[in-house]
């Protein structure tokens, strides 16, 4: 059975469950990171030198650590297209944006630990704007590429829309002024009609 270490508040670790539950794959789930420590013990340092979460042990003793990467090698093993895309074309237009997550959400750590992690006396209200502010031509890359397909690969779902669909849910959560965003938000309401999605992502902010 496929092991999952990670608290379900972690936005990395709700990937991990998300494409879990896509995959209909039977997993023990362990609590780990945050309060619940275990990340810092000889024991998991010797699975992700890290001390961060999600980590993963197949059935077979593979592990991996990286949210992305083991939605990746999960798909590849255990999918079948269209959430593993077939061709080597459409995995690499799922992959750029798995990547373009990596590379262009940074702002979002800034604005969800600012207004949901941290105490209203201690936030930095110069730090959270200065984050909605950039977030808002970066979201908008996101809703023009829809305005013609349902997904980010085109019509079907692709492990592509993993990590990027997570940080759409808190965006679209945060009490923030943001811009219409049509587009997004179609994508937001056929999303949430995911089992998985709706389990393990589409869920209060905390």
């Amino acid at each position: 059975m496929l092991t999952i270490w990670g608290r379900t508040n972690s936005i990395n670790v709700m990937k991990v469950l998300w494409v879990a539950e896509e995959l209909g794959l039977k997993y023990d789930r362990k609590d780990a990171g945050g309060a619940f420590g275990v990340v810092d013990t000889p024991e998991y340092r010797a699975l992700n030198p890290n001390g961060r979460v999600p980590t993963i042990r197949d059935d077979d003793g593979t592990v991996l650590w990286e949210s992305n990467t083991i939605t990746r090698y999960l798909c590849a093993r255990y999918g079948q297209p269209p959430l593993c895309p077939a061709t080597p074309p459409l995995r690499a237009k799922a992959e750029m944006w798995m990547d373009w997550q990596l590379s262009s959400l940074g702002d979002m750590t800034a604005l969800f630990w600012g207004l949901i992690r941290t105490a209203p006396e201690k936030r930095d209200l110069a730090v959270i704007e200065r984050a909605r502010k950039n977030l808002e031509p970066v979201w908008a890359i996101v809703d023009r590429h829809l305005s013609d397909k349902h997904y980010l690969g085109g019509d079907a779902f692709t492990y592509g829309d993993i990590p990027v669909g997570c940080f759409v849910h808190r965006y679209l959560s945060l009490p923030i002024e943001r811009p219409g965003l049509s587009n997004l938000q179609g994508y937001y309401q056929r999303l949430k009609q995911r089992p998985g999605y709706a389990k393990w992502v589409a869920v209060p902010l905390t």
